[in-house]
């Protein structure tokens, strides 16, 4: 799945996300590559308490990557992204990602359209930044964890910084504006409660080396 080549990176890459606060508390998100460039934007005029329906991921320039719309009625909470912006209702879907209601499989599942063998698993706690996503194509023998996210730990103190500060960690050739339409789902799904988070895992047990 890759929404732009110039966001799948040659060598594994820590973005760092800032989830940023313009006029209400959280209501937008700035993201960082390795050179502190901001490379990918989010930004949203309302209210982070109130559910939002549709969301677009904008590279610096604010040109609109990818859209993401809150399917409904859904009880499984399915949302679903479009390449850049959406301006037409019969436009069709690239990818949905939803909660799975298939006993011991993944809380969430990421199904690419046009590719019946793509598929991606997230597990983790994004109230906590501790979330993993795999890549469970039919062609691996065993998932491949593609990206990761984490806590920030600033590098000079070695202090943790706050969740509003993270990590997005993607490996080579996993599209970064993909993982980080991924986030923006996550954030709207559970934000910074635990309430229905997805299964715990701990990303640094399989994380990349950096």
């Amino acid at each position: 799945m890759i929404v732009d080549e110039k966001f799948c990176f040659k060598e594994e890459t820590n973005l760092t996300v800032h989830k940023t606060s313009v006029f209400f508390p959280g209501d937008g998100f700035l993201v960082y590559d390795p050179n502190r460039e901001i490379i990918l934007r989010f930004d949203s005029y309302g209210p982070d308490s109130e559910p939002k329906d549709e969301l677009v991921l904008m590279d610096a320039s604010g040109k609109g990557l990818l859209t993401l719309h809150r399917k409904k009625p859904s009880l499984r909470q399915r949302w679903e992204g479009f390449l850049g912006e959406r301006r037409e209702d019969h436009q069709e879907p690239t990818f949905s990602v939803c909660r799975s209601s298939i006993i011991a499989r993944s809380n969430l599942v990421v199904e690419v359209f046009g590719d019946p063998g793509e598929e991606y698993h997230i597990r983790g706690s994004y109230s906590k930044r501790r979330c993993a996503v795999f890549n469970t194509s039919s062609e691996n023998s065993s998932k491949e964890l593609v990206a990761v996210i984490k806590r920030k730990v600033d590098p000079t103190t070695h202090v943790m910084l706050g969740k509003d500060v993270f990590w997005l960690c993607v490996r080579p050739g996993f599209d970064g504006a993909f993982a980080m339409g991924l986030v923006l789902v996550l954030d709207q799904m559970y934000g910074d409660t635990a309430d229905g988070d997805v299964r715990e895992v701990d990303p640094t047990s399989e994380d990349f080396s950096s």
